[in-house]
């Protein structure tokens, strides 16, 4: 494979492990949500996000080539190899960890699909033009949560802002653009993710406001996921989620 496109392939991935990562970790609590409307809308999320995931790695299957189907690159690949943001892999806590962590990925992919609109890369345009309907009720559905139980009582104020506050050191790192991120934005396939973190701190600062929530100063933010460096979460899930193909490789299904 020349370079561009191992690149370009890299790049879809990254994207692809955001989706899928954090569409796996809302799975889990599929049966086990505060009530059942919210079980609903949080599994309905997670089924958004793995499907978009699905169709990047698609993408990525026909970049690469040499066979590839979209299954090789969830269920194949160790830990190192993914490139996912450290967010998503985060605990899902309480409901109000939920929610935060939600919120803050929204935040990020839902103003990364309005970029991504426009790329140079006629395939990465059209799944973006698809996927930003799903995000815009994503960060919908996250936002009046965050105000609902930030400005609600004084139990879930204040678990809301404890979960802000153990998450808030994450939410950076979607912004610090990857090596692959600066030289596809040159070529006007990436998204600048410098560009539209300006936009996406706005609608969170504005949402914590409404939400009466404080927002922490920090100091060093946590990032590495981009470059394969993560935190010993993604390794449990992907012991659930790789458990069948590597106890019985190459099973179809």
């Amino acid at each position: 494979m020349d370079k561009n496109k191992n690149i370009l392939l890299q790049y879809v991935l990254q994207l692809a492990d955001n989706a899928m990562i954090l569409g796996q970790r809302l799975g889990e609590l599929c049966g086990h949500g505060p009530i059942l409307e919210q079980d609903i809308a949080i599994t309905n999320i997670s089924l958004d996000l793995i499907g978009e995931a699905r169709v990047l790695y698609s993408y990525a299957a026909e970049i690469e080539g040499n066979g590839k189907t979209e299954d090789d690159y969830p269920y194949k690949r160790d830990i190192l190899d993914w490139k996912n943001i450290l967010l998503v892999e985060q605990p899902n806590g309480h409901f109000g960890h939920t929610i935060v962590r939600q919120f803050m990925f929204d935040c990020y992919h839902y103003y990364h699909l309005t970029e991504m609109r426009n790329s140079s890369d006629i395939r990465l345009a059209e799944i973006a033009k698809k996927t930003i309907k799903e995000a815009t009720y994503h960060l919908k559905y996250s936002s009046e949560w965050m105000i609902r139980l930030g400005d609600g009582t004084e139990e879930s104020h204040a678990k809301m802002q404890e979960a802000l506050s153990d998450l808030i050191r994450f939410f950076d790192e979607a912004f610090i653009p990857s090596k692959i991120e600066k030289e596809e934005s040159l070529k006007g396939i990436a998204v600048d993710c410098e560009r539209i973190r300006n936009r996406a701190w706005e609608k969170f600062r504005s949402v914590c406001e409404e939400a009466t929530l404080k927002i922490p100063e920090v100091e060093y933010p946590q990032e590495g996921g981009k470059n394969g460096l993560h935190s010993e979460q993604l390794g449990f899930i992907l012991a659930d989620l790789q458990f069948l193909q590597r106890a019985y490789p190459n099973s179809n299904w």
